[in-house]
């Protein structure tokens, strides 16, 4: 079941294994109509470059730990380099770099592998957050976020966090030219 945080209708928590549930005619209707809605997408909530961000969970293929990847030369600087993943080349992004702020540490973090079509790139990040089911008319244009504003598709609130939306299909773009 989903319920809807206290301080916004537009967050929607998975409680399924809570033991609380509601259990109100309107807490079921909501839960039926924000079953597998496109109104309502699962995101990924995370950390770069000292902001939260997201991103849709159907852009994300995987998640690995953070490693070492093979530098390429002449790359721009948000362009870590390149890992071998499973016989497959996948060029990593550090997405701290690439939103203006600083390089995810190598000891930390993880690597968001994201797609968009047949193209993959690795998302360097500094910490994983949370899914969280977000109703989309809770989401704002993208406008002045710093860094980020080619990248950014939408801004929202979760609790009393401000959570920039990023477009993965931009980034992906950007990244493969």
């Amino acid at each position: 079941m989903y319920s809807s945080t206290s301080d916004s209708s537009s967050v929607i928590h998975d409680t399924a294994h809570s033991t609380e549930l509601a259990e109100s005619d309107d807490a079921l209707g909501f839960e039926h109509a924000l079953g597998n809605s496109v109104d309502a997408p699962r995101l990924l909530v995370f950390t770069a470059a000292g902001r939260t961000c997201a991103c849709e969970l159907s852009t994300i293929r995987e998640i690995i730990p953070n490693r070492r990847a093979t530098p390429l030369p002449g790359a721009p600087s948000f362009v870590t380099g390149l890992i071998n993943l499973r016989g497959s080349i996948i060029t990593v992004l550090d997405l701290g770099v690439r939103l203006g702020g600083a390089p995810v540490p190598a000891d930390r973090g993880s690597i968001i592998l994201a797609e968009c079509g047949p193209k993959v790139v690795g998302l360097r990040v500094e910490e994983l957050r949370d899914v969280q089911r977000v109703l989309r008319s809770a989401i704002g244009p993208a406008e002045d976020v710093g860094g980020a504003d080619d990248l950014a598709c939408g801004v929202l609130r979760i609790a009393d966090e401000v959570v920039v939306l990023l477009d993965v299909a931009q980034i992906v773009a950007h990244a493969l030219l």
